[in-house]
């Protein structure tokens, strides 16, 4: 049987893949909604680029302790607990909207909503794994890239629409109903324990090697050392192209909310060809090829962006800069998911996404502020070309080594784990 027809028949998965599907159409409503909610109250491309920061901060914060827990308790009630604390966080905004705009809600909710979210998704990461063979897991996460950009054209387009005829607060509320949805479909699968693999560890006090296993494994790793390092800088580089996107339709091109919904559903048809071709690009091509490629490209169309002054132009190059990222994070996350021990997967999912985020809110806010500055046109030409000069890069590092065949190990065995 095809891998394929293999995930169709696997039900765990299926019930993974349609409730986590139904949640990210729930946050692409939120992601048309908040920058706007902002916008709409402020004005302010800077106070956009605030948010995102603090929202990284959330994250990143968390990234540093979640992996051990990951790594100790049950995957599927951490995802649920976080589901919910989610639903509940979100559902406050349009609640307390109600009385009047509470603005400062925004900046306490949001992040704390990150918090959560950086839990749910190393998690995420981890599970995979557990619901399918490990041949499986690029044409696995392929087919919830697909689906998941397929769910955000939905939701996006329903928010574009939603948010200019009740409001961006209406669209937040369909995010917290989503995440409780989310929840329940957790509720109905079971995850398999590993293979070949001890359980994790029980709980207690945490030794200081158990906490830096995940760093240090990605470390010993050459190929996940390389990416890590690669991928801090593109964070940097990418992390406040959302909020300029946002406003280059809003301000220099004076498009309508509706308008920025559309723009935003077609572009994430980028992400669904992406998850569609991913396991094909990286079997023919090899990794490295594949990823270092795909920044590059990925680079030349930030840099056209601010010059395009045709709202379908912008539109197109947003489709190719979604498939590049797509291949590129598709192909970073299976690599990680194949060559790290399912008891040191939350660790490493943990220390890489902390590391290679760490730089990230500087980056959104000295990218808003070059904005509010400068041009859309000049910060996204000076972006691209670092972002696609950074991918080069790679040539001379393991990831340009990393053929079709299997990755490189690590260099010693990780201790304390």
């Amino acid at each position: 049987m095809t891998i394929a027809g293999t995930l169709r028949k696997n039900r765990p998965f299926l019930f993974f893949w349609i409730s986590q599907g139904v949640s990210v159409a729930g946050d692409s409503f939120s992601l048309v909604a908040l920058p706007l909610l902002i916008l709409h109250n402020t004005g302010s491309v800077v106070q956009m680029g605030l948010l995102t920061g603090l929202t990284s901060v959330g994250s990143i914060g968390t990234g540093v302790f979640a992996g051990v827990i990951v790594d100790r308790v049950d995957r599927r009630k951490l995802m649920i607990v976080c589901d919910i604390a989610r639903s509940l966080l979100y559902g406050l905004i349009p609640l307390l909207w109600m009385i009047s705009p509470q603005v400062w809600l925004l900046y306490l909710v949001v992040p704390l909503g990150a918090v959560f979210g950086m839990g749910f998704q190393i998690t995420y990461v981890t599970a995979v794994p557990n619901l399918v063979d490990k041949e499986q897991i690029t044409a696995a996460n392929g087919r919830l890239e697909a689906t998941y950009a397929v769910m955000t054209i939905a939701g996006m387009t329903g928010a574009g629409l939603l948010c200019a005829a009740l409001g961006p607060v209406t669209a937040v509320a369909i995010d917290a109903a989503s995440f409780a949805a989310s929840a329940l479909g957790l509720s109905l699968i079971r995850f398999r324990p590993p293979e070949g693999e001890h359980t994790p560890a029980p709980a207690g006090t945490v030794s200081r090697r158990e906490f830096t296993a995940g760093a240090r494994f990605l470390w010993q790793t050459p190929l996940l050392r390389a990416l890590t390092g690669l991928l801090s800088l593109q964070t940097f580089i990418t992390l406040g192209l959302t909020d300029i996107f946002i406003f280059y339709l809003k301000h220099d091109l004076g498009e309508g909310d509706s308008v920025v919904g559309y723009v935003l559903a077609a572009a994430t048809i980028g992400s669904m060809l992406a998850g569609g071709l991913v396991a094909v690009v990286r079997r023919t091509l090899g990794f490295g090829v594949t990823w270092i490629g795909a920044f590059t490209l990925c680079g030349l169309t930030i840099a056209a962006i601010g010059f395009t002054k045709n709202v379908y132009g912008v539109a197109a190059l947003a489709v190719g800069f979604l498939f590049f990222t797509g291949l590129a994070g598709i192909c970073s996350m299976s690599l990680r998911q194949e060559l790290t021990p399912d008891a040191l997967l939350g660790r490493v999912t943990s220390a890489f996404w902390t590391i290679h985020q760490a730089v990230g809110p500087l980056g959104a806010a000295l990218l808003t502020a070059a904005v509010n500055a400068y041009s859309v046109a000049s910060v996204c030409l000076v972006s691209g070309i670092a972002c696609a000069l950074i991918a080069l890069s790679g040539i001379f590092t393991a990831v340009g080594r990393a053929g079709a065949g299997r990755p490189l190990r690590p260099t010693s065995p990780i201790e304390g784990t």
